[in-house]
């Protein structure tokens, strides 16, 4: 009977997870797509519960009541400029917390580990502990805690190749003689640091891919621990999620013309080249400049970037885009797929603040409208609209499909300062000559067009 009761709260999980996925594909059913995922996994969570013999209830209790303390507030007052840390963070926790099983499971089946198990256990945990440093690394980029800049030295590809070597000859060795003890620490410690190696070399534009590469790796390792552990919906949910990881990742790669396999395995053989040095004159310009700009304007796009998040200035970017409408423009939003440092980052944000869908528009379908564009506003972005890609061979950009907004009639870039974007590389867009520069906040400088046009 309980047997019964498991395997259909197992099934209905599974069904929440798929519809999940489909949800999360859209903007305007991905808080849908929430709460499906949500359900599904309290539902895993209590029929696993329910599938075992709880041995320290008590233990079970504390864990929960932790894990409460620490994820409610974090899901109630993270910013949303915080939420790729998070993810981060969340892919590395959780890939620890498989190894570990995984690693457990190990040392409480030897010496009597079949040849199946033992292999399906090394890759499990080679992916969770890759993960784990991986996904420390991505967090400490993002956080800016270390530079965002891929870490580039003499001999790389050589140091490279040696820990996936270790790697793959610890593996073999562990599997051939699971009972010599020697080779798990090694194969731990190689995939530790190759985890590190995978994320310290590549840069911070391609960080949105790397997030979706590490979630992969996670759900994977997931996956692999569910045929060790004989649990169906484990093998069901992490086969979801790695097989969404590395989908997302692929498309990701193409819509930045990026080679997956250098992706996946840490920028291998990547330069350390920074481009052309960009050199102009800077052409700064005033709020009540810019609001006679796109007040005479019929046609204005908006290309927000991680700027945008960090000053929180969504909500007053909508009622700016409402004013404007109201003033007889058309007003569209240009949604790069990697801008920010997530994955759909910038959707997210604007459908926080209620921004119509219909007029999100991602890169490939906005960059036609440009060269009729009256005035594009750029809010914080900075890679995804840097003209070194199609212009600079050497730049590590060239090749990158961006939002092209060099090509509208004025350009309109509010930033803080003349500071590169993430990636660490200069952007020629600030020097041309229908470019200007409002400095500042940019919810303030926003907040200060709302301004002028109430009074004006």
């Amino acid at each position: 009977m309980i047997e019964s009761v498991v395997g259909y709260l197992y099934v209905a999980s599974a069904i929440l997870f798929v519809l999940a996925l489909k949800w999360m594909s859209e903007v305007k059913t991905a808080r849908r797509g929430n709460w499906a995922g949500s359900l599904g996994m309290l539902i895993a969570i209590a029929a696993t519960m329910i599938a075992f013999k709880v041995q320290r209830t008590d233990l079970v209790i504390i864990a929960i009541a932790v894990g409460s303390l620490i994820g409610v507030p974090l899901a109630l007052k993270l910013p949303m400029t915080a939420v790729p840390q998070r993810t981060a963070m969340s892919h590395a926790f959780g890939a620890l917390a498989v190894a570990l099983v995984g690693t457990a499971e190990y040392y409480h089946r030897i010496p009597q580990i079949s040849n199946f198990a033992m292999i399906v256990l090394t890759a499990e945990m080679i992916l969770g502990f890759l993960t784990f440093t991986g996904s420390t690394v991505a967090f400490l980029k993002l956080q800016e805690i270390i530079p965002g800049k891929p870490f580039i030295y003499r001999g790389r590809n050589f140091v490279i190749g040696t820990v996936v070597a270790v790697i793959a000859v610890m593996a073999a060795g562990l599997i051939i003689n699971p009972n010599n003890h020697f080779f798990l620490p090694v194969l731990i410690a190689a995939a530790l640091v190759f985890g590190l190696l995978l994320v310290m070399g590549i840069g911070g534009a391609d960080m949105p891919t790397v997030i979706a590469i590490l979630n992969a790796y996670a759900g994977l390792s997931a996956a692999a621990l569910g045929f060790v552990l004989d649990n169906q919906l484990l093998i069901v949910a992490g086969t979801l999620d790695g097989a969404s990881g590395f989908i997302l990742a692929i498309l990701m790669c193409k819509a930045m013309n990026r080679s997956f396999v250098n992706v996946l395995f840490g920028g291998f053989g990547a330069t350390a080249s920074q481009g052309v040095i960009a050199t102009g004159d800077v052409k700064p310009i005033n709020i009540e400049d810019v609001y006679l700009m796109l007040e005479a304007a019929s046609s204005v796009t908006f290309v927000p970037g991680y700027g945008m998040a960090v000053s929180q200035a969504q909500q007053v970017l909508r009622e700016l885009g409402e004013l404007l409408e109201k003033n007889g423009a058309e007003v569209l939003y240009g949604i790069h797929p990697v801008a920010g440092r997530m994955p759909g980052h910038m959707n997210v944000l604007l459908a926080e603040a209620n921004v119509p869908y219909d007029q999100l528009i991602e890169a490939e379908l906005i960059n036609p409208k440009m060269p009729t564009t009256d005035v594009c506003v750029v809010i914080g972005a900075n890679d995804v609209v840097n003209p070194a890609a199609k212009e600079d061979k050497t730049s590590p950009l060239w090749g990158m499909p961006i939002i092209e907004v060099d090509k509208s009639r004025t350009v309109i870039v509010l930033k803080r300062s003349m500071n590169p974007g993430f990636a660490g590389i200069e952007n020629p867009l600030f020097f041309k000559d229908n470019t200007r520069m409002l400095f500042g906040d940019a919810k303030a400088s926003i907040q200060a067009l709302i301004s002028e046009f109430r009074s004006g």
